[in-house]
Formats: structure tokens, C-alpha cells, sequence
């Protein structure tokens, strides 16, 4: 056992002094801002870290424990963005290229938003139809399909706001009793008509 131990913490020493001469060589070099490292126990990866700690690097750990789990480390000037380690962190490489694309493509999507967001406040009922539209077939198809379909306002359109009913209900059920009781007179006012009539046409 005490044979074991000994040649156990031989192989740390020796992977030990591997590791610095491979961190050296990764801080001499100036074109290189960071570094992969091979996946690796738990023991070593320690080893690692502290290693570049110690020589002033900054470490992660990504991957799944006993299958790719691996250190990066990064020199301080590297501008180490959220969206990278969020890409790290998914197993995914990270491609400068795609992700400019996706900030520009962010970035217009944004723009669109906000000029939908300043429309909707010129004219809310219009672009309601609109949204909800794109909501039901797709996007880049509904957003032209909407304008096309939307009704044209030259022809009697009424907003739906304007449609509501903002009367208590006290006060419909009063219109409604008014209406009733002026069409009840309309109908004694046609009965006492028709008797006059009836009268005058008897010799």
C-alpha cells in the first residue's frame, strides 16, 4: 500500500511539472489567448487549476464527470464574453464569425420591435390585427398576409375599442325600458289611427 501511495504521488509530481511546462509555453506565445485542455480526473484538473492560478490564468471546468469533463484557462486580456462560456458550458465550439451574425441579427430584431412597438401607438387596433395574425401563421408569412387582409378603414371601418358598450348596466337596462315604452306608444298611436280611419270610412 505504502509502495502505491508513493508511486501515485510520484505520477502527480511528474504531471505536475508537465502541466507548467505546458502553461509556460501557452503564457510565451503570444498569439495564443486560450487553451483546451484534454479531459481529465477530477485529481488532475486540481492540479491543473492551481497551476494556472498560480500563473495568473483564469480557469474553467466544462464537460460531463467521468466522460469529457475538461479545463480551459485564459489569458486576463482575453475579452471573455456570457455568450462564450454560455457556448462552453453547452459543449459547443465557439465561432466569432456566428456569433456576430446573431448579435446583428439580435440587434435588427430589436429595431423591428421597437418601430412595431411605435406603431402600435399610432394606431393600436391596426397592428393588434396584425401581430395576432403573424402569431397564427408564421411570422415573415403573416406580417404580409395581415396587411393584405387587414380591413381598409376608407370602407366604414370601426375600431373594436370603439365598438364596446361603456354604459353601466343601470343605464342599458334604462334605454332598454325607454325603448320599450316609446314603442308601446308608437303601437296605441297606430291603433287609435287605424279606429279613426275605420270611423271615417263608415256612411
Amino acid at each position: 500500500m505504502e509502495e502505491a501511495k508513493s508511486k501515485e504521488k510520484e505520477r502527480l509530481n511528474q504531471f505536475r511539472k508537465h502541466i507548467e511546462e505546458r502553461i509556460n509555453r501557452f503564457i510565451q506565445n503570444v498569439t495564443l489567448m486560450k487553451k483546451k485542455f484534454e479531459p481529465m480526473g477530477k485529481v488532475e484538473r486540481s492540479i491543473v487549476r492551481d497551476v494556472a492560478d498560480v500563473a495568473g490564468l483564469i480557469t474553467y471546468a466544462f464537460g460531463t464527470e467521468d466522460v469529457d469533463r475538461h479545463v480551459m484557462a485564459f489569458k486576463k486580456e482575453y475579452p471573455l464574453t456570457e455568450d462564450e462560456l454560455e457556448a462552453y458550458k453547452n459543449g459547443e465550439e465557439w465561432d466569432p464569425e456566428k456569433a456576430k451574425e446573431a448579435a446583428m441579427h439580435k440587434e435588427k430584431q430589436q429595431h423591428e420591435d421597437k418601430v412595431r412597438a411605435q406603431q402600435m401607438k399610432k394606431d393600436p387596433g391596426s397592428n393588434k390585427f396584425i401581430e395576432k395574425y403573424e402569431r397564427l401563421v408564421g411570422k415573415e408569412t403573416g406580417k404580409e398576409a395581415a396587411r393584405i387582409l387587414e380591413v381598409n378603414k376608407q370602407f366604414g371601418f370601426v375600431r373594436s375599442e370603439l365598438k364596446k358598450d361603456k354604459r353601466t348596466i343601470e343605464e342599458t337596462l334604462a334605454d332598454i325600458r325607454a325603448k320599450k315604452l316609446k314603442r308601446g306608444h308608437d303601437e296605441d298611436d297606430e291603433a287609435e289611427h287605424d279606429t279613426e280611419s275605420k270611423d271615417e270610412e263608415q256612411p
